[in-house]
Order: C-alpha cells, then sequence, then structure tokens
C-alpha cells in the first residue's frame, strides 16, 4: 500500500478563540475501498493573547489556557476520485486561575465535552502528467456542526468555551504537484459559511512535503481571515465571543512513519505566526493511524 494512502490530515476542530488547525482537505485520495482510522491526542497552551491593537502578557481571568483534544478521524474511498472524511473532537479547556478567584466570581476552571462532528465529501475530477509528476485537481464540501450543548453565552467564563456551537458549510478547492519521486506541493482556499452570529470567514493553506515509502512529512502555513465581526473588548463587543473577528497565520509541521502494514503512527507541532482575537498558542499532536 502506498503511504498516500496511509496518511491522513489529523486535527480538524473549530474553535475561533482557542484552538485552529490546518485544514481538513489535503492532495491525497484514499482510492475505493481503502481508508484510515486515526485516533491523536493534541495539547496546546498560551498565557498571550492577540488583541487591538497589540497582544497582551496574560488571558483575563484565567492567566493561562491548556487546551486537549482527543480526535477520531476516519477517512474512506467511495470511489477512486471521491472520498468521505469523518472527524469527532473531544475537547478539555483548562485555566490556571486559583480557586479563590474562581470562587469569588462564580467561575469554572475547566470545560470539557464533544464538540463538533465534520462531515466532507472530497472530489478529484481532473489529474494532469505534468513533466515528472502530476498535477491534481480537488473540490471539496462539509458540514460542521455541534454535538453537545456546550455554553457559549457566559462572558468571560466563555474563554473556556470548547467551541462556539455554531454549524457551518466549508467548500475547498485544492491544486496539487506531486513529483514521481515523492516531492509535493499543494495550495488550497475555502470559505466557511456560518450561523450562530459567528462570522463566515476565508480559509488559505499552502503545503510542500515528501510522500515516499518509508516516511511522509510536510510543512504548511494556513489562514484565516473572518469577513465580519467584532474586537473582543472593543467597539461592539457585548460579552458574546462567538461573534468576534478572528482572523490568523498559523504555521506547522506533520511527520508519519508506517511501522507495520496496515499500522502507523503520526506526530506534529504547529504555532501561531500573527492573530487577532486568539491566544497565541503553540501546540503538539501524535497520533495512531489503522489503515485498510
Amino acid at each position: 500500500m502506498k503511504l498516500s494512502q496511509f496518511f491522513a490530515t489529523l486535527i480538524m476542530v473549530g474553535l475561533p478563540l482557542l484552538l485552529c488547525a490546518q485544514s481538513p482537505i489535503n492532495g491525497f485520495m484514499q482510492g475505493k475501498g481503502k481508508g484510515n482510522v486515526v485516533v491523536s491526542y493534541f495539547s496546546e497552551s498560551y498565557d498571550e493573547v492577540f488583541l487591538v491593537p497589540q497582544k497582551i502578557q496574560g488571558v483575563p481571568v484565567f492567566d493561562e489556557v491548556t487546551l486537549n483534544s482527543v480526535s477520531l478521524f476516519a477517512t474512506y474511498g467511495l470511489s477512486d476520485r471521491l472520498d468521505v472524511i469523518l472527524n469527532l473532537p473531544y475537547i478539555t479547556a483548562k485555566g490556571a486561575a486559583s480557586e479563590a478567584l474562581l470562587n469569588d466570581l462564580g467561575f469554572d476552571g475547566e470545560r470539557s465535552g464533544l464538540q463538533d462532528l465534520s462531515v466532507y465529501l472530497k472530489y478529484n475530477p481532473l489529474d494532469y502528467k505534468v513533466g515528472a509528476g502530476t498535477l491534481r485537481f480537488i473540490g471539496a464540501l462539509g458540514l460542521v456542526t455541534p454535538l453537545s450543548n456546550y455554553p457559549v453565552n457566559e462572558g468571560l467564563q466563555s474563554i473556556l468555551a470548547i467551541g462556539n456551537r455554531a454549524t457551518s458549510l466549508n467548500t475547498f478547492l485544492l491544486a496539487q504537484y506531486q513529483m514521481d519521486m515523492g516531492l509535493f506541493a499543494s495550495a488550497q482556499a475555502g470559505y466557511s459559511l456560518r450561523n450562530n452570529d459567528v462570522p463566515n470567514a476565508i480559509l488559505s493553506e499552502i503545503k510542500v512535503g515528501y510522500a515516499g515509502k518509508s516516511f511522509y512529512a510536510d510543512a504548511w502555513m494556513g489562514s484565516q481571515r473572518s469577513t465580519s465581526g467584532v474586537d473582543i473588548l472593543g467597539l461592539g463587543f457585548q460579552g458574546f465571543f462567538p461573534e468576534t473577528k478572528v482572523n490568523y497565520t498559523r504555521a506547522g509541521i506533520n511527520l508519519f512513519v508506517p511501522v507495520a502494514k496496515g499500522f502507523g503512527i503520526s506526530a506534529g507541532a504547529n504555532t501561531y505566526l500573527n492573530g487577532r482575537n486568539v491566544g497565541d498558542a503553540t501546540g503538539f499532536y501524535g497520533g495512531i493511524v489503522l489503515s485498510y
């Protein structure tokens, strides 16, 4: 089995203020009847926040926030040109505030629960042989919707909200060129249409890497730009965090090594390069990949 049939994007969560990760769409197709099941663990923390007009030291009330996620991710090839992608994370958000302060304010120091179910269809209509490689075009359509009634309208307590409890319809267009020797580069752009007063967003990502028989590695940089919204503590902000404008650029790396037939391990890291109304976080993940 080719390495590209093993690899799957591992983390897809939608926390506009807390946890933002790479695109769920990559340039590799599973093949009919083939797929992956991935169980991964992600952790990140931050004690600085990108606000307007400048980054501030210390998270309001909670001082520092740590986010942990256990995610179940699966892909399956419905045909050689059509994949389905599923993802479901369980999120835990913890603050570092003292018990005395939490009791005085009537706040909780932790929030946890199932977050949002993501379902995507990824279609590869065109492949072209170009020189010593293949140029591939992919389109994707996805629905992301909450699976639990987690709270989002609790004022500053919502800094620990595990999501924005919005349903979103996401579209992506992707182009990838992969050389026969395994080197590849891809670029994608997308749009996220959201309800619950959460601003819509323009999404983009570029990626370069190598997909060979003995390992996979890539480096990526992605961004989100909200099309509307308000700034935290700015004009029009009324304490409802999901309606804030969230912009960011984030970069990271992914690694995957097959251990045995149908089994491999993955790891990676990512960090913010800049942002608006988002924590300045650095995160790490590891995962177990089962392929069939």
